[in-house]
């Protein structure tokens, strides 16, 4: 209800400035143990996640939040993405709120402060517990992507409940071409061996725009290198019809129009692992409905972003609270039961 009242004035705002007073007012939160586990808590790659719902990657670019995160009700948070150094991003504007669509366009480039202030933040917060996976990237005037993302799988390990390896924002020039077959294998294979034996579970970032041989490939690869899971989807550069003024706006797509194609997406996914490979649905997810599909449909942890804008930071336990009725609607004992069954 306070967000609701609030949301009007947010709203007038700039949408970076907005999201700025909101990691500020997230830093004045009282501190918070993580939720514990309960009845809608999965096991996936090795971690027990205290229920499926988390935050996508992009709110909290720089782990500065990730424990007012947990203690909003989410049963993990995933910071970043994270370069190994600083980068400015794209030129403002790169970020539109499409509020007729209940959708974000942005083009934000893999702004960051970059790893070693990053580092200090999550060494500082270790302790506290919770699952917290951080996102890695490259930096854009990189001469080798690879050696970098193999540097903050290496920097970044020690501190990760995962890591997660973002090949797929569409804003930064030629990062999907790290999806294709050959360049994608030697990625892994680069971010595995520096994350090191007995590291956190690797977890992919997949787009939604992709072909079916490209989801056969990757999904062909994950599989090979033994990776956690995959998280599907980022947001797409595709246009569904939208009535916002910012429709024209170039950058990534996210929010309830990219729903229909990152389900799709999952379930292609799904049928193309053959269920051998943890999925992470994202991409549109707005209520409880929107989880229980994605779930059924195949993902084992479920993630949202642009939704919190919309219905403000209860959305977490809104979310988790559907799920439990849903599940026990439908005659699940567990979330692990639905994954896939639709």
């Amino acid at each position: 209800m306070t967000y609701a009242l609030l949301r009007p004035l947010l709203f007038r705002l700039d949408p970076e400035k907005a999201h700025t007073l909101s990691i500020a007012a997230l830093k004045l939160m009282p501190r918070s143990v993580p939720t514990p586990p309960g009845p809608l808590a999965v096991d996936v790659a090795g971690l027990t996640f205290p229920n499926p719902l988390g935050l996508a990657a992009g709110f909290d670019k720089d782990g500065e939040v990730p424990d007012a995160i947990l203690g909003l009700g989410f049963g993990f948070a995933e910071v970043g993405s994270i370069t190994p150094l600083p980068q400015a991003g794209n030129p403002k504007p790169r970020l539109f709120r499409l509020a007729e669509d209940r959708a974000v366009i942005n083009r934000m480039g893999f702004n960051n402060g970059g790893a070693e202030a990053a580092l200090a933040r999550l060494t500082a917060r270790r302790a506290r517990g919770g699952i917290v996976g951080i996102n890695i990237g490259a930096n854009k005037d990189s001469t080798d992507r690879i050696a970098d993302y193999a540097h903050m799988a290496r920097v970044m390990a020690p501190l990760a409940s995962y890591l997660a390896v973002n090949v797929s924002s569409p804003n930064t020039p030629g990062l999907r071409a790290l999806q294709d077959e050959g360049a994608l294998a030697a990625l892994l294979d680069g971010v595995i061996a520096a994350r090191g034996i007995g590291g956190p579970p690797v977890f992919l970032k997949v787009a939604p725009d992709l072909t079916p041989d490209d989801i056969d490939a990757i999904a062909r690869i994950a599989i090979d290198k033994g990776l956690g899971a995959l998280i599907v989807a980022n947001t797409t550069i595709s246009r569904p019809p939208l009535a916002s003024i910012h429709a024209g706006e170039s950058g990534g797509l996210s929010g309830a129009p990219l729903k229909p194609l990152a389900l799709q997406t999952l379930r292609d996914f799904r049928k193309a692992t053959g269920g051998m490979m943890p999925l992470i649905g994202v991409g549109g997810i707005g209520s409880a409905e929107d989880a229980w599909e994605r779930i059924r449909a195949g993902a084992s942890l479920v993630q949202l972003y642009s939704a919190m804008a919309y219905e403000g930071p209860g959305i977490a336990k809104k979310v988790t609270r559907g799920l439990e009725d849903l599940m026990r609607r439908d005659g699940f004992a567990s979330i692990g039961e639905a994954v896939g069954t639709q």
